[in-house]
């Protein structure tokens, strides 16, 4: 039997966690912005701005693939495991990367557009924002990841780091496209 939990104490530390990513991101995104072209060119080209988003999201797509192989690896090195879906049970520890890879597939789904609509609308010597959010992205799937296992606290600064950043750019490329 598991020992009852704490609510309160838990939804405190998610609050602690996801605070402290929210303070986090808008600390580094702020620095890209006022950094600019001193981290990514300024350009004027729809394609080479595409063309950034989507060399800078390959590291995006990356945290997807390593999820996805750690499911797989997983499977692998289990005999109760090893069937996947056609076995009758599955391990704690498939359980587990299988819930955060879905939680990355998400992310990933809601960061690459986001990311593509800000390479294109963006003030040309802002595209360093976008290198940001990919930083913090890949940082917030790797903390996400290793707290995993210690509930909501230990997952809500990683899941923060990449979701608050993402959320707030797609309120920001909604945002440019209304005023622009």
């Amino acid at each position: 039997m598991t020992p009852p939990v704490d609510l309160a104490r838990e939804q405190r530390g998610v609050v602690r966690g996801a605070g402290l990513a929210a303070v986090t991101s808008f600390l580094i995104v702020l620095l890209a912005w006022f950094s600019g072209e001193a981290i990514v060119a300024r350009t004027d080209d729809p394609v080479a701005r595409l063309s950034l988003a989507l060399r800078l999201d390959l590291a995006v797509v990356l945290c997807l693939a390593v999820a996805i192989g750690r499911v797989a690896n997983a499977r692998f090195a289990s005999v109760d495991d090893i069937g996947a879906a056609t076995a009758p049970t599955e391990s704690a520890a498939v359980r587990e990367r299988r819930a955060v890879l879905q939680n990355t597939l998400e992310q990933v789904v809601l960061a690459v557009p986001v990311h593509l609509a800000l390479a294109l609308l963006l003030p040309p010597d802002r595209l360093a924002v976008i290198a940001a959010l990919v930083l913090l992205f890949v940082a917030g799937r790797v903390a996400f990841t290793l707290g995993y296992a210690r509930g909501g606290p230990g997952r809500a600064f990683g899941f923060g780091l990449t979701f608050y950043p993402t959320a707030a750019a797609l309120v920001a490329a909604g945002a440019l496209v209304l005023g622009g």
